[in-house]
């Protein structure tokens, strides 16, 4: 889709040849002296059109325009929550084989936040998957132009918007390709694709040989039930000088999650074809970084392989020793996240980070928690989390700070290693957190807990591209990076 910002008043948008006008309508509005804003502010006055979040009034081909289709759009305060509402309203009622070209106008001055909000809607609202069809059922939407009479304003915002949803694109892409189509070897080629493509951006790709000389014993010990050699990525975006410390992000990449000896029930078992959302949300990331080229470091990490069951599968008892040295039985190989992850989060030490964040499907428990709304954040720095949370809300891409009480640790206690891999059913989410907080010692660090928000179920099954946004804007801004460094 291809996006442009124009300074343009409403009836200069009005003027614009397209399919659908949609405009929107916020408390407050004031008409400009041209007739076709005075025709709008009569609708509102008539109560014909309300500014209402979500309230819309269509018409077909007005006189006063050149678009066949024109929308009022309600969008409440003008917050960036409520031009969301407003926008994916309009967008249910006039997507179609013949929408085309789309304008979009801010009768009045708008802010950086609603141009982000808009950008961000009319791209979910616009995605289709379509990599696995026979025939493909792409958006026939090619052009959208946003009018705000303060366009140079929010032409940064806008920008950063666009390439944004680049990369949650991407990160929608792999998390919904099934699993015969998102191996560990091709999403470590998705990786590779990026490097090729962007300059500022390197990959390695390690095998199962590699990742054993680094004594990767837990993510060895989930990757064994299945054919499919494991393959642990490493992507590094440079944008900066070699001495100022990277961000690592590490991403969960299981690409099927069968629960191994520990299977899952049947039902519902096809979504977990999203279980290397995390992974996917990296590479989305990366994608963006390569886009906005920021001055700033980014190291990728995504241990990558399947969970499955075969006559080499790790069992319940098992005790595997961990890159750290650290010893580990597994009581339930349902709970391989935790393993793969606690590898890379070791592997992370030697780029000496300011941060490190791990995003993962990791629990049942936090969807239980939290929903489908918000992602758990766990992290012992206060630092990292004021700016994870700052940088979630302002993307519309919203976390909540979960506790990491030393308590919570206490049924990780095991008599045959160093640690279980799970404790109870009882808080089951922050123990899992617990049990990554082991391996995180050397630098400050965060967990993301995205099993409740990385996809949909339902009708609308698909995943959601979270937590590119958060991400991305955590590392754009000055104030997070600061921040997290104290």
């Amino acid at each position: 889709m291809n996006f442009e910002l124009k300074p343009l008043s409403l009836v200069e948008a009005a003027s614009e040849k397209c399919d659908v006008l949609l405009i929107l309508l916020a408390d407050g509005y004031k008409p400009a002296k041209d007739g076709f804003s005075a025709f709008v502010a009569r609708a509102i006055k008539d109560g014909d059109a309300q500014t209402k979040a979500g309230k819309l009034l269509p018409l077909y081909k007005h006189p006063m325009t050149q678009a066949t289709r024109v929308v009022l759009v309600g969008v409440g305060d003008g917050s960036a929550k409520q031009v969301r509402t407003g926008v994916i309203a309009a967008m249910a009622s006039v997507k179609s084989e013949t929408l085309k070209k789309l304008v979009l106008v801010f009768p009045n001055a708008t802010t950086a936040p609603s141009v982000r909000s808009v950008v961000s809607a009319l791209a979910d609202a616009s995605y289709s998957y379509n990599t696995t069809k026979s025939k493909a059922e792409e958006s026939a939407l090619r052009d959208v132009l946003l009018a705000a009479s303060n366009a140079s304003e929010v032409q940064a915002t806008f920008e950063r918007a666009v390439a944004v949803v680049d990369g949650v694109d991407l990160a929608k892409e792999w998390a919904n390709r099934p699993a015969n189509h998102a191996t560990p070897t091709l999403l470590a080629k998705a990786a590779q694709g990026l490097a090729i493509k962007h300059s500022k951006i390197t990959c390695e790709v390690l095998g199962p040989k590699e990742v054993a000389k680094l004594g990767m014993g837990a993510f060895m010990a989930v990757a064994q039930g299945s054919d499919e050699p494991l393959r642990f990525i490493v992507l590094k975006y440079s944008g900066a000088a070699r001495s100022q410390a990277p961000t690592v992000l590490v991403g969960k990449g299981i690409t099927f999650d069968s629960g191994g000896i520990s299977i899952k029930p049947a039902a519902e078992m096809d979504e977990m074809k999203f279980d290397m959302s995390g992974a996917a949300s990296v590479l989305g990331v990366f994608r963006t970084l390569a886009t906005l080229k920021p001055a700033i470091n980014v190291v990728g990490l995504i241990p990558s392989c399947e969970n499955l069951l075969n006559g080499s599968a790790v069992k319940p008892g098992d005790v595997v020793t961990s890159m750290s040295g650290q010893t580990i039985e597994i009581l339930n190989t349902d709970a391989e996240g935790r393993l793969v992850l606690c590898d890379a989060l070791t592997y992370a030490e030697r780029f000496k980070p300011h941060a490190v964040i791990d995003i993962a499907t990791l629990t049942g428990a936090c969807v239980v928690a939290l929903g489908a709304v918000r992602s758990g954040l766990f992290s012992p720095d206060e630092a990292l989390v004021k700016a994870l949370s700052a940088a979630g809300d302002m993307a519309q891409d919203p976390c909540w700070h979960m506790p990491l009480d030393d308590e919570y640790g206490e049924g990780l206690k095991t008599s045959f290693a160093d640690m279980a891999n799970v404790a109870g059913r009882a808080g089951g989410a922050i123990s899992a957190a617990k049990y990554l907080q082991r391996f995180t010692a050397k630098y400050p660090w965060a967990h993301l807990d995205i099993a409740g928000t990385a996809w949909k179920s339902g009708a609308s099954k698909g995943a959601t591209g979270r937590p590119v946004g958060m991400l991305v804007e955590y590392l754009l801004t000055p104030r997070a990076a600061s921040l997290a460094s104290k």
